[in-house]
């Protein structure tokens, strides 16, 4: 499916965009561009990787000339570049509003000036009734592409702006397993804000999967997000202490700036935009019946009340060490 395809990755050092050039170039990409500031991680990516299907560019995405550069002869855009440490993002929202929406605005302009085949912004369950900045920035990139379709001309520009959005990848950079790995490593106790939070499960390669069904499926305008299962804290701090098999503590810290006990997918208000086929659910800015049809197996959902974290089932202490032991995040 992507045989012969030229693909940029904007943020392609990170956790996600790592993965994601790896299963392009296992599915036959021709290029793969990196695209992302940090020349460290670029270098250490190009030892990791070693194949010369894979370009690396040094560049910003509030640098719309360096982007439009970047996108030339590129068929398809996955933008995965924010900032997106909570934390960080609520003491300096201004500076994420210059990368998250600003700069998401960058690449649609580029995609749009380049006329790529497809663009696929990669979203956040923070991004749903947003409670943080980071959250209300990832809306808005979202907003921007599905509804670029409404004020082009489709005659002049062929691109389809998909959004997906989906929660935390588990284990990925910034997440809270690396956090616990850290602290055990230096002897600390493990902080945890609440046991009884909830947050949605979702793998790397469940991840990656996702990505390419969105990428298979989508017309355009679509906002697309994986069906989850969910997990609690608590549960996950227990099955990380019984697998390190130490005498480790824990102890309750307060809850931090922005932080929601339960994250949601889709919110109350969308459902009567929201539909679903075996695998995903799909909200749809233009739910015509014509629009409707455009998509395979699309049929209305059953979906009664907000897509939280807190509503869908939750992983057994059991299946959860089964998932890490799978993704192999142990031993550390």
């Amino acid at each position: 499916m992507f045989k012969g395809k030229k693909i940029l990755i904007t943020g392609g050092t990170g956790s996600l965009g790592k993965a994601l050039a790896k299963r392009l170039l296992e599915l036959d990409a021709e290029i793969v561009r990196i695209y992302s500031r940090n020349e460290n991680k670029q270098i250490s990516m190009q030892s990791e990787f070693n194949d010369e299907r894979l370009r690396y560019l040094i560049g910003d995405i509030r640098d719309l000339p360096r982007l439009i550069r970047a996108v030339e002869d590129i068929d398809i855009v996955f933008h995965a570049a924010a900032l997106k440490h909570v934390p960080v993002v609520e003491y300096n929202p201004f500076e994420s509003i210059k990368t998250n929406v600003l700069g998401s605005q960058n690449v649609i302009d580029a995609c749009l000036h380049e006329n790529v085949e497809t663009a696929i912004c990669v979203g956040t369950d923070k991004a749903v009734s947003p409670l943080n900045t980071y959250g209300a920035t990832k809306l808005l990139m979202e907003k921007l592409f599905v509804t670029t379709g409404n004020y082009i001309n489709p005659e002049k520009h062929k691109t389809k702006f998909i959004a997906i959005r989906y929660g935390n990848v588990l284990a990925s950079s910034g997440s809270v397993i690396p956090h616990f790995l850290n602290q055990i490593k230096e002897n600390k106790k493990l902080t945890i804000t609440d046991p009884t939070m909830t947050r949605f499960n979702i793998t790397m390669n469940q991840a990656l999967d996702f990505i390419i069904r969105a990428y298979q499926k989508g017309k355009g305008g679509e906002v697309f997000i994986p069906k989850l299962k969910a997990y609690r804290l608590g549960d996950l701090k227990d099955v990380i202490i019984n697998l390190v098999e130490k005498d480790i503590q824990s102890e309750i810290i307060p809850v931090r700036p922005g932080e929601k006990y339960h994250e949601s997918l889709i919110s109350s208000d969308e459902i009567r935009n929201t539909f679903e086929d075996n695998d995903d659910y799909i909200i749809l800015q233009d739910n015509s019946q014509k629009r409707i049809e455009k998509i395979q197996n699309l049929r209305e959902t059953e979906l009664k009340e907000q897509y939280s974290s807190d509503k869908v089932e939750l992983l057994s202490i059991d299946e959860i060490k089964q998932i890490l032991l799978k993704e192999k995040i142990f031993p550390i």
